[in-house]
C-alpha cells in the first residue's frame, strides 16, 4: 500500500462501509445504440451484512455487480470499497484489489476442468505468489469450510452441481476477502441443492462476511437481510428484512 492509500485509509477509520457508492452512472455504446445502465445510484452496504439485489432481466444488476467487483468502472459518480476510492485505482491495483479483497461465486461455477477440487481452489493464492506449502493448507482449510474434505482430490466432473459451487465457493474465500459477490449462484442448481448452497451463504454472513448476491432467487431475497430491488438502472427499493 501507498503512502497516499494509507492515509486514505486512516481517514476513513475501521468502521468505513464495504460499500460505498455515491451517484454512480454507467453508460454503454453498442453501435448507433447507447445505453444508460445505471442511473444515479446510492448505495451502502456496512461489514458482515447479507444483501440481495434483485430486479428483470435489464435492469442494470449485473453492471451494478461488476462495478462492486472492480471488474468495470462507473462512468460517472464514486465508489469506495473498504474506504478505499476504487475508481481512481489504475488497472494492476484494482487486480490486486480484486485478488486481495472479493471473493466471486458465479452461476456457471468457472472451475478449470484438468484441475482437482484442491487445485482450483488454490488459484488465487497461486497468482498472489504463496509458497505451494501455504497454499495447499489454506484452500484444505477452505474445503473443509464447505464442507468438502473428502472430495480434494476430484476433478470438477467428478462432482455434482451442487459440489461444484461448493468449490466456487471455497475458492472464493480462500483469501479471506471482506467481500464475496455472488451471480446467481443457485441458478444452475435444482432446489434442493440451491437451499443447501444458500444455507452455505447465510452461514458466512453468520460468520461475519460480507455477501451480495445478485439473483432471480426468491429463495435468496427472503433469506437475505436486505433486499436491494433495481429497476431501468434505479433503485427502486432497498428494504431492511430482519
Amino acid at each position: 500500500m501507498s503512502a497516499d492509500e494509507r492515509i486514505d485509509a486512516a481517514a476513513t477509520g475501521a468502521r468505513a462501509p464495504v460499500i460505498a457508492l455515491e451517484k454512480v452512472h454507467k453508460y454503454y455504446s453498442t453501435g448507433r445504440l447507447d445505453v444508460h445502465a445505471l442511473r444515479g445510484i446510492d448505495l451502502q452496504i456496512d461489514r458482515g451484512q447479507f444483501v440481495s439485489i434483485m430486479g428483470p432481466s435489464g435492469s442494470g444488476k449485473t453492471t451494478l455487480l461488476e462495478i462492486l467487483g472492480c471488474l468495470s468502472r462507473p462512468s460517472s459518480g464514486h465508489y469506495r470499497l473498504d474506504g478505499r476510492a476504487a475508481d481512481e485505482i489504475d488497472a494492476d491495483g484494482l487486480a490486486r484489489l480484486r485478488g486481495e479483497r472479493i471473493g466471486f461465486v458465479f452461476q456457471s461455477f468457472n472451475l478449470l476442468p484438468r484441475l482437482r477440487a484442491v487445485e482450483n481452489v488454490e488459484l488465487p493464492l497461486s497468482y498472489r505468489g504463496v509458497s505451494r506449502r501455504e497454499r495447499r493448507r489454506r484452500a484444505l482449510a477452505s474445503l473443509d469450510r464447505v464442507g468438502l474434505a473428502d472430495r480434494q482430490e476430484h476433478l470438477p466432473t467428478e462432482l455434482s452441481g451442487g459440489e461444484r459451487q461448493r468449490v466456487a465457493i471455497a475458492r472464493a474465500l480462500v483469501n479471506t476477502p471482506s467481500l464475496v459477490l455472488a451471480d446467481e449462484p443457485t441458478g444452475n442448481l435444482d432446489t434442493r441443492t440451491g437451499d443447501e448452497i444458500l444455507d452455505l451463504l447465510a452461514g458466512l454472513h453468520q460468520s461475519g462476511t460480507t455477501v451480495v448476491v445478485v439473483t432471480h432467487d426468491l429463495r435468496i431475497g427472503e433469506r437475505a437481510e436486505r433486499r436491494v430491488s433495481i429497476r431501468d438502472g434505479a433503485i427502486e427499493r432497498d428494504e431492511s428484512q430482519h
